[in-house]
């Protein structure tokens, strides 16, 4: 696959002029994960969604029109030079279930693939020309490539995921299934919420202590939105990166995006800034054919 783009750099959603017609190009940051790969994160620019989905979203689960993401599931799809069937993306449930995308996923009718892909949080796959991503609106997303096996992955931490460490899950997964070995991933971590911004109650707190979290790594107090005292923030961010670094990744060959969607919710869909009934990120990764 060549396509014009730049490293950890975004694709203005400008409109390309062909032939006297207008046609839009989705907003995309790109990760630099190396060479055959190509690993991005939709922004919010160049598509056609209104209000708080605009304007570029294309997951089905949160409220969207179904014209509004068709067309733009189309325009990413073009972009990629792929069909519908090699876009992948599960309806995550904040859980720590990990699927594998492999030949036998494309022998399924449609309603066996979208059972393969319900209650998923972290998709893997060894497969060329197929895009698997996850979405996300203040949750972290993380990109894994292991050049020396062609192994991808993408993986949606919420905090209940990350408690769950499904990082350090799916990494064991490409292992087991592909014979992965850490020390050749290398991993981004994508726009998600900053420390700053990711106010939480007691009870979040304490569910990271009480699963072995070092803390005084992970949470800061801060004065409270609502003027109510004082209240926890965790570092989503951190969390995560450090379930890559148990796994046995290597630290040079982590990067973390460093956006955070709470704060720059014009230029990235974020939940808490725009509500739930708005649109997501999509995080995908692709081998090169």
């Amino acid at each position: 696959m060549t396509l014009n783009m730049k490293k950890n750099g975004t694709m203005n959603s400008n409109i390309q002029q062909t032939d006297k017609t207008q046609t839009l190009l989705p907003d995309l940051l790109f990760h630099d994960l190396g060479k055959g790969v190509l690993a991005f994160s939709t922004c919010r620019g160049g598509g056609v969604g209104i209000g708080p989905y605009s304007s570029f979203n294309i997951n089905a689960y949160c409220g969207d029109s179904e014209e509004h993401i068709k067309r733009n599931r189309s325009l990413l799809l073009n972009f990629l030079k792929l069909d519908s069937e090699h876009l992948i993306m599960p309806h995550q449930t904040h859980g720590v279930t990990v699927a594998a995308i492999d030949a036998a996923y494309f022998e399924y009718n449609d309603e066996q693939r979208k059972a393969c892909l319900e209650g998923v949080d972290a998709l893997i796959t060894n497969l060329r020309g197929v895009c698997i991503g996850v979405s996300t609106a203040d949750c972290i997303p993380i990109l894994c490539y292991d050049a020396t096996c062609g192994i991808v992955a993408a993986i949606h931490a919420g905090w209940r995921s990350t408690v769950g460490r499904i990082v350090r899950s799916t990494i064991a997964q490409m292992q087991s299934i592909f014979g992965s070995q850490p020390a050749n991933i290398r991993a981004v971590i994508c726009p998600g919420i900053s420390v700053d911004a990711f106010e939480v109650g007691d009870e979040v707190y304490e569910n990271f202590a009480h699963h072995g979290f070092p803390m005084e790594q992970l949470a800061v107090r801060y004065p409270a939105k609502d003027g109510s005292g004082e209240k926890w923030h965790i570092d989503l961010w951190e969390a995560n990166r450090l379930q890559l670094l148990e796994s046995g990744v290597p630290s040079g060959q982590i990067s973390c995006s460093g956006i955070c969607t709470y704060t720059h919710s014009d230029k990235f869909f974020s939940a808490r800034k725009l509500g739930i009934a708005s649109g997501r990120i999509f995080n995908g990764i692709l081998l090169s054919p």
